[in-house]
């Protein structure tokens, strides 16, 4: 039988590689429709970043206990995460990929907020850790995540403005 705490990693990290298929094939739709990808150079940090954190987890949570409400503000924010991937359909990706003459969506969260899928990522980044008490991992990596969603936002408002 395996521990609480490695099944909430399994979940996790089986919705990030799911993600991450269903990105890749929304963005092979999008350039073969005539789109392009913006901010190449960096998404090698994002995936990186992303990488270590859950190697991070994996490496300290197995075993720890949990904290079932902080656990419940996690799964809350899947519900969020949810939202902006059906509000954004085809067109979400983990990528920033302008579809040159599509209009900005202003449905869903995006009604709310410019990004709702960074505060979800800023959210889940320092949040997950904390479940399983591991302060310092959250911490380390919400800085990391914020020195890269500068450069992330900075490159995906130009594009969007263009």
């Amino acid at each position: 039988m395996i521990s609480a705490s490695v099944a909430v990693l399994l979940i996790v990290t089986l919705q990030r590689l799911v993600e991450l298929w269903v990105s890749n094939i929304n963005t092979g739709r999008l350039v073969a429709r005539g789109a392009h990808e913006v901010g190449r150079r960096h998404y090698p940090m994002i995936v990186g970043l992303h990488v270590a954190w859950l190697a991070a987890l994996w490496w300290w949570a197995p075993g720890r206990d949990i904290h079932s409400p902080l656990l419940l503000a996690f799964a809350l924010l899947q519900l969020g995460r949810l939202w902006v991937i059906a509000t954004l359909g085809s067109r979400w990706t983990t990528r920033i990929i302008v579809v040159p003459g599509a209009p900005l969506v202003h449905t869903g969260p995006y009604r709310y907020v410019r990004h709702p899928n960074y505060m979800i990522v800023i959210a889940e980044i320092a949040l997950l850790p904390l479940v399983f008490g591991l302060w310092p991992i959250a911490l380390l990596f919400t800085a990391l995540n914020a020195a890269v969603l500068i450069v992330r936002i900075r490159e995906e408002d130009e594009a969007l403005r263009g």
